[in-house]
């Protein structure tokens, strides 16, 4: 009984620290062999040498009972160097040292209950290989230096007993995080610093031209101060986690940046969804296109919530095939996001192409090509993690890809994400008249220079004559609307000293630089970009 009762208290302590760290070792077939990844001291530095302790908890045995539990220590590609053939047709290697095996001459007697070691393992071996009998009346802890980084395993077999059970901690030299989730706390550092300095330049831009600012601006820069906050408290996360291990403080920390991860995404998407539907700039409203936006936008937040949880919890060498159902319903609701944001981007484009709105047609190519390079991205890593999963079975898979499975399955999702965000910041850049921009159509031209106002704004008649109008007083004209086209229809050299070309007056210029004065610019030393859209008046 006291023996059962030290076990659940060394595996109690073990689930309260750090679970990755420290697991359980019986007969079962699940735990009697046991591998972590390590890192060696000189590779991310730390207080202490790394190494693997095993306690077994001694038992209270009646008579003379010895009950013996053979235990080996090794680093994976050491493997072929456990166990010897009995002889030279013999198909499977002795593992164990029993009497049998002494009298065959494969072990000595001073061995017994030991494994087997291959005769030159010491030569050949990269790294030491531990062997011990362990008698469960006295035990000792046994402790495992790792001098170079690699895959370590510690197996264990009961030599005259099935019932047994220990733990074995795997003690990084830097702390208490995985071998495995160790790169994700300078990753989300480096991340944390370059959303900050998106956020500086754009704080920038956004103060000079803080009197017009468009509202899509003001989610854009809501959505980079976020960003900064979400990645700093996921590096915080995996930094309290490295010093402290997983106690409640990380569990509450965990919950509250799986929610902000979630959220992050499904506020993202949503609002990339409504710009590429022309929200705010084309469309003053999306009507009951609306709510469906938002119900997909909350789907998508519950299973980004549900995988934010679990890459979060597992560790890289123990995820499997099953991390798939959890992928799947993610990438389902972000493939809606994509196809959908894809088809409305491309609505959009055709719209402005027809009215000829050039300036705000190259804005929208620019996301258009955002958007699928991030698309042929993310299947392009989805089909090759379908062929890395596929050969996870392989016993060789995990001990060969432990140091950059986190990348796979976390990693190169927030460096698209990144790269998707900073390209969006740089197309919709504050820039000088914005608002004038955004509700302002361009003069629309045909190939020889006239104005074609049939082809502004919408097809009915009231529309056509108020851009008429518009026309007539950019040009400066009291004629009426009826000649317009009489005026416009006239050779294009008796013109040009009435109304510049749009077209030509934006080549090179930014999306929303539409001519207004501004402080902080060169804008009036130019000669003013408003007369592009809109004659001056004199």
């Amino acid at each position: 009984m006291k023996s059962w009762l030290s076990a659940l208290i060394l595996l109690g302590l073990s689930l309260w620290t750090v679970q990755a760290l420290e697991v359980k070792i019986d007969d079962t077939d699940e735990n009697r062999q046991k591998c972590a990844g390590m890192y060696s001291r000189s590779a991310w530095g730390g207080p202490v040498d790394p190494f693997i302790l095993t306690i077994f908890p001694n038992k209270t045995i009646e008579g003379d009972d010895d009950p013996i539990v053979s235990v080996v220590i090794f680093e994976w590609k050491d493997q072929n160097l456990i166990g010897v053939y009995p002889n030279p047709d013999a198909l499977q290697k002795e593992l164990i040292c029993n009497e049998e095996n002494v009298r065959g001459g494969l072990c000595n007697d001073t061995d017994i209950g030991e494994w087997i070691l291959s005769s030159n393992a010491t030569e050949k071996s990269e790294n030491l290989i531990l062997t011990q009998a362990i008698h469960l009346k006295s035990t000792k802890p046994i402790e495992y230096p790792i001098k170079k980084t690699g895959y370590f395993c510690i197996a264990a077999y009961g030599f005259n007993t099935e019932d047994f059970m220990g733990v074995v901690e795997f003690r990084e030299a830097y702390g208490e995080l995985p071998a495995t989730q160790i790169p994700k706390l300078p990753f989300y550092g480096g991340i944390t610093i370059l959303y900050a300095v998106v956020v500086v330049f754009w704080g920038f831009l956004y103060y000079q031209h803080r009197y017009d600012i468009l509202p899509v601006q003001n989610y854009i820069t809501a959505i980079l101060v976020f960003l900064v906050v979400e990645m700093l408290m996921t590096w915080g996360f995996y930094d309290y986690l490295n010093r402290n291990g997983s106690n409640v403080g990380a569990k509450v920390l965990l919950v509250v940046v799986a929610i902000l991860n979630a959220f992050r995404n499904s506020f993202s998407f949503f609002l990339l969804l409504i710009v590429c539907m022309g929200y705010g700039v084309v469309k003053p409203s999306l009507g009951k296109t609306m709510v469906y936006v938002r119900w997909l936008a909350i789907a998508h937040f519950v299973f980004g919530l549900v995988y934010a949880i679990t890459s979060l919890l597992i560790s890289p060498d123990t995820a499997g095939p099953f991390v798939l159902l959890i992928v799947l319903p993610l990438a389902g609701t972000l493939t809606a996001f994509y196809v959908w944001t894809l088809n409305s981007l491309n609505f959009t484009l055709k719209d402005l192409r027809e009215r000829k709105q050039t300036v705000k047609e190259a804005m929208y190519k620019k996301l258009w090509w955002c958007i699928l390079l991030s698309i042929l991205v993310i299947f392009g890593f989805f089909f090759f993690n379908s062929f890395s999963f596929a050969s996870a079975s392989d016993p060789d898979y995990v001990p060969f890809h432990w140091k950059s499975r986190w990348f796979v399955l976390d990693g190169w999702l927030n460096l698209v994400y990144f790269a998707d965000v900073a390209w969006v910041a740089y197309v919709w850049r504050p820039t000088a008249n914005n608002r004038r921009f955004a509700m302002s159509d361009e003069i629309a031209q045909d190939e020889d220079g006239g104005f074609e106002f049939a082809d502004v704004g919408a097809p009915d008649d009231s529309d056509d004559d108020e851009e008429a109008n518009v026309g007539m007083k950019a040009n400066q004209c009291s004629t009426p609307a009826t000649n317009a086209t009489g005026v416009a229809s006239q050779p294009s050299q008796s013109r040009a000293p009435k109304v510049e070309s749009p077209t030509d007056s934006f080549d090179g210029e930014t999306i929303f630089a539409v001519g207004e004065d501004d402080k902080f610019s060169d804008d009036e030393e130019e000669g003013g970009e408003g007369s592009n859209l809109v004659g001056k008046r004199k």
